[in-house]
Parts: structure tokens; C-alpha cells; sequence
């Protein structure tokens, strides 16, 4: 009984030794060189073609928003005097516009264009 308490104390007490001795030869990490921020004007020349060109037309009493993208048309916003406001949206790239309202709850899953030919 005295041979399993004392293997079992020793079990216990080689962990605490052998983390009681450092490792000899530690060298600190350096610290990592900071890195350069980029140039204000790098990041908006990239994001310029992805940005629409909105163009605002008076028409009498109603605005008119116009939305390009690489020149080309693809949504106008019809602004009213009176009444809510109304989207036409060329959803197959061919000039046809169809009508979007805000109460229309129809579902259209979001389209991007990702490659051009």
C-alpha cells in the first residue's frame, strides 16, 4: 500500500519539477514591423466603375433619378409630387424597363455582373 502511495506522489511531483526549470536558451520574439497604410487615392480609383452615375432630372413637378453603370442605364427612380415613388428597372440588360414599387413584396434575388465579354 506504501509503494502505491509513494508511486503515486511521485507521479504527482515530476509535472511541478519539470516546470519548475526554465528552457536555457529562450529567445524573445520580435515584435512585427508595422505595416504602411495604403494611399487615400488607391482605394477610389479601384471602387470608381463599381459606383453608379445618378443623374437628377426635373420633369415638371416630378424628379427623376437616373442610374448608370459603365454608361449604361439600368434602373430610373420616379419621384412624384404627389404619391410615393416608383422604380423602373431594366432587369435583362435589353432596355426594357418594368415597373417596381416600394409596396410590391414580389421576391428578386440580387443580381452583379461578373464578367463582361
Amino acid at each position: 500500500m506504501r509503494r502505491i502511495i509513494l508511486a503515486l506522489l511521485l507521479s504527482l511531483a515530476l509535472p511541478v519539477a519539470a516546470q519548475s526549470t526554465p528552457p536555457k536558451k529562450l529567445v524573445p520574439i520580435p515584435e512585427p514591423p508595422e505595416m504602411p497604410l495604403p494611399a487615400p487615392s488607391s482605394g477610389t480609383e479601384q471602387d470608381a466603375p463599381l459606383e453608379p452615375q445618378v443623374t437628377i432630372v426635373k420633369r415638371g413637378e416630378d424628379t427623376v433619378e437616373e442610374y448608370r453603370s459603365n454608361g449604361r442605364l439600368y434602373m430610373i427612380k420616379v419621384i412624384p409630387r404627389i404619391g410615393l415613388p416608383y422604380y423602373l428597372i431594366d432587369n435583362r440588360g435589353d432596355g426594357t424597363f418594368a415597373t417596381r414599387s416600394d409596396m410590391d413584396q414580389g421576391i428578386r434575388p440580387p443580381m452583379w455582373v461578373i464578367h463582361q465579354f
